[in-house]
């Protein structure tokens, strides 16, 4: 059985395609106008070990990220929603600590469809190359909430902000990996998600 999510969504203001295969490794092709998203996106498919195609354009210019950034977190979160299926036989929690340099970051993630999000950290610089750090959050909260996962997000030490934002998506990104993988049994005491 294939775990495939696949997830197109336009807009007045961008146009957003999404597939991802949780069972197969590589390759990750991201294309967004963010170069910065880009980046990111690119590093959480890597370190999640799945395949991963993200086509996003802005078919309304607003002079900012937000809709992109915004959009595309929405449809990746429907794809994985999607490819997860039921849930039943899933690991359903992962977490890890990833240390970039001067960085560290724990991040742990519940797939068991219950949405909340946290995150104890607020970004000092306004943009990371060309991605806004509110749009960083915004990001993680809508993946979330789409997604239908709890996730946990701690930055524990850092200064360089790039740094930061970099260990928080390679640790989302392996802790994905571990919460998504089939299970012998469903991970609830009350036997059903």
């Amino acid at each position: 059985m294939s775990r495939i999510g696949l997830v197109e969504r336009k807009t007045g203001e961008t146009h957003i395609k999404v597939k991802i295969n949780l069972d197969e490794q590589g390759p990750v092709s991201i294309v967004t106008p963010v170069k910065f998203l880009n980046h990111m996106l690119e590093t959480f498919g890597f370190y999640s070990r799945v395949s991963l195609e993200v086509m996003a354009e802005e078919l309304k210019a607003c002079g900012d990220d937000h809709h992109i950034v915004e959009d595309v977190a929405i449809c990746l979160g429907k794809a994985i929603d999607e490819a997860l299926g039921d849930r039943s036989r899933i690991n359903r929690f992962g977490w890890s600590i990833i240390p970039m340099d001067d960085a560290l970051c724990l991040t742990s993630i519940d797939l068991g469809t219950r949405t909340f999000f946290r995150m104890n950290y607020r970004f000092r610089r306004e943009r990371i190359g060309d991605l806004s750090t509110e749009n960083i959050i915004h990001f993680l909260y809508s993946l979330t909430s789409n997604m239908r996962a709890t996730v946990h997000v701690r930055v524990l030490d850092g200064l360089n902000e790039h740094h930061i934002c970099e260990a928080i998506f390679k640790s989302l990104g392996i802790s994905f990996h571990v919460a998504s993988r089939i299970a012998e049994k469903t991970l609830s005491v009350k036997g059903t998600l």
